[in-house]
């Protein structure tokens, strides 16, 4: 296989994503997540921008990446001045970096219209500051800004600020689509006539705007470009840039060339999800090889299909890139899909219990319930299906109410009595609001019997109104998250009544986590 080398750009370009914004100790835990991935160069970001990023230079001098070298990213020389007295180009050497990423302009627009200075100039600019740079002894990446919107416009010139770049001593001479407007064929024809023209290894910088940013990083390798730059989960400016996560994949599994090492493959979905977290910007869960829906299959037909031969309707294992295939239960399921749920999760099923369920599924969903995000509630289903269930606990009553009193404010009381075993537990509890009360109570109510309830903490909460034309009549479904140490479960609740609604996924949830500790496992959703 073929070697491609990948150049992450996540702590510079992926920065200039609006509403992201990495802290200093962000920027270096990434850079060390990259680096233990696999990724050969990976740009720190813009030294003479910033304080944040010359500081991110100095930390990992002081404690140096395994692998990977630290590329400092900035622009050639200012136009009419000298590499000596060009900020840009001493605080790029002050970085100290292995490597350096000069970025030059290719479009006669961009250098009559944006910089204001000759075409004769722009040349020099590029080929004295990478001569420069070399003379330093730094390895030198050539960022060719605006290269195929300068190409279709005047292709003479825009290989003359390669070849510039290249009399001056550059390692790579990277084509950048910047204004991600470049279709996959037009990208082939002309990195394929660039690669006829020179010797130095070729790289492709895309960005995503006409929706090909992917398939035209693809398209250059095929013609010629060894070295692909993007991001992790595509972050960068505007719509985004290619996405070095499924890059990686398309051409490691698709095309054969050699990215990173298969154990280190299959972090990728991990990896990913990391950096989403960092970043604080959800995980898209249909993203390729490593969404959580990438490999999840709802229709009944694809599931019978699939527990037969997976490869059926799934274009690589799951596994290779660190995911997992999943099952989706819903009004759209056949019996393979809870019987492959009840698999996973270690629960006996035999057909007809698992039709039972289904049926009670596709009747529950009619009248507003959802079970693609809820598997407890499903799970619940089958142990209650079963001839030897006997209940955990068994609601008696409960009373919610909200009050405002003078002096206190607006407060929330709730009383629960539930059986347990014939011996009757009742309890009473405040909350910030009626269904946290409610919360409140159960577990008082449990504890002394199941002590474990203890550790379970509801994490998440979400409403959402079904038939909002019938106003305050409306079904509303309730979606709760809860939580045991690293673990978290989902359960559902539906009813016109949304303290009822709340109240059945409580329900569900809480003995769910008895079941699953009462056989000697920590509750946890599937794919969780």
């Amino acid at each position: 296989m073929s070697k491609v080398i990948l150049y992450d750009t996540t702590l510079r370009d992926g920065t200039q994503r609006e509403n992201l914004s990495l802290s200093l100790h962000d920027k270096v835990k990434i850079a060390r997540r990259l680096d233990a991935f696999g990724i050969p160069y990976i740009e720190g970001g813009w030294p003479g921008s910033n304080p944040k990023d010359a500081e991110f230079f100095s930390q990992i001098r002081q404690d140096p990446l395994k692998q990977a070298k630290i590329c400092a990213f900035g622009s050639t020389r200012y136009k009419n001045t000298t590499c000596e007295q060009d900020g840009n180009i001493i605080a790029l050497l002050a970085a100290e970096t292995p490597v350096v990423t000069l970025v030059g302009k290719s479009w006669d627009l961009h250098v009559e219209a944006v910089i204001e200075t000759t075409l004769e100039e722009n040349l020099a600019m590029i080929e004295d500051s990478v001569r420069y740079m070399r003379e330093a002894e730094k390895e030198v990446v050539y960022d060719a800004e605006h290269f195929f919107d300068g190409y279709k416009a005047n292709p003479r010139y825009a290989l003359e600020t390669l070849e510039a770049a290249e009399r001056g001593g550059a390692d790579f001479l990277v084509l950048c689509d910047t204004n991600g407007g470049s279709l996959p064929w037009e990208i082939e024809a002309i990195v394929a006539e660039v690669a006829s023209l020179t010797e130095v290894a070729l790289g492709i910088h895309t960005h995503e705007d006409g929706g090909c940013s992917v398939a035209n990083t693809l398209a250059a390798v095929r013609v010629g470009a060894s070295m692909v730059q993007g991001t992790i989960n595509g972050y960068g400016e505007r719509v985004s840039n290619a996405n070095l996560v499924t890059i990686i994949p398309a051409l490691q599994l698709k095309m054969g060339h050699d990215c990173v090492a298969p154990d280190r493959l299959v972090q990728l979905t991990e990896l990913s999800r990391l950096v989403s977290t960092i970043a604080n910007i959800p995980q898209d869960d249909h993203a390729p090889y490593v969404g959580r829906s990438a490999f999840a299959h709802k229709g009944g037909i694809h599931v019978a299909a699939i527990l037969k031969c997976p490869e059926s309707y799934q274009h690589i294992e799951p596994e290779l890139v660190g995911n997992e295939m999943r099952t989706v239960v819903s009004e759209l399921s056949g019996r393979g899909n809870i019987l492959h749920l009840a698999e996973k999760q270690g629960v006996e099923a035999d057909r007809s219990r698992a039709r039972e369920v289904l049926d009670q599924v596709k009747d529950l969903e009619s009248k507003g319930y959802t079970f693609e995000g809820a598997e407890a509630s499903v799970e619940m289903m089958l142990y209650r299906a079963s001839d030897d269930y006997r209940p955990a606990f068994h609601l008696v009553d409960f009373m919610v109410v909200v009050e405002h009193r003078e002096g206190r404010g607006l407060f929330s009381e709730a009383t629960v009595k539930v059986d347990i075993d014939g011996k009757v537990a009742h309890t009473a509890a405040d909350g910030n609001g009626p269904v946290n009360a409610l919360n409140q109570a159960l577990h008082k109510a449990l504890r002394d019997t199941y002590p474990q309830v203890e550790e379970i903490h509801l994490s998440d909460y979400k409403v959402r109104i079904l038939d909002s034309d019938q106003g305050t009549a409306a079904t509303t479904r309730v979606l709760i998250d809860f939580k045991k140490g690293a673990n978290t479960w989902t359960t559902v609740g539906a009813s016109t009544n949304i303290i009822e609604a709340s109240w059945k996924a409580l329900y569900d949830s809480m003995e769910y986590a008895i079941f699953k500790e009462s056989e000697g496992r920590d509750p946890a959703v599937a794919g969780v």
